[in-house]
């Protein structure tokens, strides 16, 4: 989950640079990263570690953390701080503290919906030579670099799970010193990353798949003829659950766009790769930025004057987080967290005054960069920024409605297919108005991946609209075009002529104005 820009510089520098020319590589082994990380630590001998602890209660006075209450196996004792950041995966202690967030997929109006977790495995008897040579040889199509292997799609579609809670993707492979190799593959539905005894049932069911597995590994996989179970995760890989509100909420729109900010503290550019949700989809890339900067407020949360919170569980969107979320970027924010806090002690700022004064933001930005962080400005020019349905393109990105994938492919001037467009529209009603939502009749004509005609477009929205379907072509064009849904400077007004993703994207936007009453 590395993050390059342009050019392919490293963006995440600081302390993940740091931790990743140590462990020497992206598949890092687990052991050798456990030395590094304690080497690291015991430099500074103002840091005291506490492992196996967990934060059972924050108390609060006056909108700010006055102190944490902490377990470590039967004792639990009080620690109080000035400054707290939260680098918890689920945002803990910011949620204890007060702070308003949303979990999942909330905030584009699926409550429901969130990244299937994964239960990393560890297989003894592999051959890497073999795997390697049968990669290059073009024998299986995956890619073994170093201690990274990828790929091997076409193995794990074989695969046929003994439920639909489990699926086998693609196969992540990271070797290990002592010849074990490690495998980020397997998805699990249907767990709440929330409740522990969720995750627990989720992992038992996973458990109990892994020998099915090696079995079909065994069987396709050049290398791991000889491969047998050597353990598993002690616990899921869990991708999303809270996202904390902050001052600001990094959005799609900033990540694929490419956008930067004058209070930027870290660099992204990992694409915005949302893992399935369920069973019925098998992930969606929301496009491919090439760097994207991550404001100072969107490590500030609401109504906590004293926070910080860095990692997955900061201030971004649903979508946003299918590029923010990765280790890399959390790492990024944490040494800014870290400097911001000891600044606003030095200035006397709470952190919102700090996050708000200019000047002071500066100089986070600049001890950071004396600190070896990537912090220039992001200066990548928007192409599609001056064209006339960019505001509509904004607002389909920003209600999942389109998939562009790592090309970015917007489909502007491209003809809409019905069944995308009926989906589009339909989806875009559920979520941002549910309680406007209703079963439409059309759903069986507008079947289908022929090209949409405008008069079909046109009596589409004016269904999700106000009920009505004018079954005449020109009086559909007319009466959309009368209720601003459709473009009238960049229509034309053959009824029967295809109309293009940027037409459609323009009504579907017009439409939810519209609902909404402006």
């Amino acid at each position: 989950d590395m993050n390059y820009g342009p050019h392919g510089d490293l963006v995440t520098k600081g302390t993940f640079a740091e931790f990743y020319h140590q462990v020497g590589s992206a598949s890092f082994d687990v052991e050798k990263a456990e030395k590094v990380f304690n080497q690291m630590i015991g430099r500074y001998p103002n840091i005291s570690l506490s492992l196996n602890t967990r934060v059972v209660e924050a108390l609060v006075e006056g909108g700010a953390i006055a102190g944490l209450k902490v377990q470590k196996e039967e004792k639990v004792s009080l620690i109080r701080a000035r400054r707290v950041i939260d680098a918890t995966q689920d945002g803990d202690v910011a949620v204890m503290a007060g702070a308003p967030y949303t979990v999942g997929a909330q905030d584009i109006g699926e409550p429901a919906r969130r990244q299937c977790v994964t239960l990393v495995f560890r297989v003894k008897g592999v051959s890497w030579e073999k795997l390697k040579e049968a990669a290059s040889k073009g024998q299986v199509k995956g890619i073994v670099s170093g201690r990274n292997a990828w790929g091997f799609h076409e193995v794990a579609e074989k695969y046929r799970p003994s439920t639909p809670r489990l699926r086998l993707r693609g196969l992540n492979i990271g070797l290990q010193s002592d010849g074990t190799v490690l495998i980020n593959a397997l998805q699990i539905f249907g767990v709440d990353g929330l409740d522990p005894r969720s995750k627990a049932e989720g992992r038992e069911l996973a458990l109990k798949e892994l020998p099915l597995i090696i079995a079909h590994l065994q069987k396709h996989l050049p290398g791991f003829e000889k491969a047998a179970l050597d353990g598993a995760a002690p616990e899921l890989y869990v991708r999303e659950t809270r996202h904390i509100q902050c001052l600001y909420q990094l959005d799609l729109n900033d990540v694929v766009f490419n956008r930067d900010f004058p209070d930027r503290v870290a660099i992204g550019s990992y694409p915005v790769d949302v893992q399935a949700t369920s069973p019925a989809d098998t992930g969606f890339v929301y496009g491919k930025p090439k760097m994207y900067a991550i404001p100072l407020r969107s490590l500030v949360p609401q109504r906590v004057d004293n926070l910080l919170v860095v990692g997955r569980a900061a201030g971004y969107t649903h979508l946003a987080a299918g590029s923010a979320r990765v280790v890399p970027v959390g790492m990024a924010e944490g040494d800014a967290a870290g400097v911001a806090a000891a600044l606003s002690l030095k200035l006397n700022k709470t952190i919102h005054a700090l996050a708000a004064d200019q000047e002071a933001v500066a100089k986070v930005q600049e001890i950071l960069k004396k600190q070896g962080a990537y912090l220039e400005p992001v200066q990548v020019p928007n192409p599609l920024a001056g064209h006339w349905a960019f505001p509509a393109l904004e607002f389909v990105n920003r209600w999942g409605l389109i998939c562009p994938g790592y090309e970015n492919d917007w489909g502007l001037e491209k003809p809409l297919g019905k069944a995308t467009m009926y989906n589009m529209v339909a989806n875009a009603v559920r979520r941002a108005f549910p309680e406007k939502y209703r079963a439409a009749s059309l759903e069986k004509e507008y079947a289908g991946s022929q090209p949409i005609r405008r008069w079909e477009a046109a009596r589409l929205l004016l269904y999700w609209l106000d009920g009505s379907a004018p079954g005449d072509p020109r009086e559909a064009v007319r009466l959309a075009k009368e209720k601003g849904l459709l473009p009238v400077q960049h229509a034309g007004e053959d009824p029967q002529q295809q109309i293009t993703g940027a037409e459609a994207y323009y009504g579907i936007h017009r439409l939810c104005l519209a609902l909404q009453g402006r």
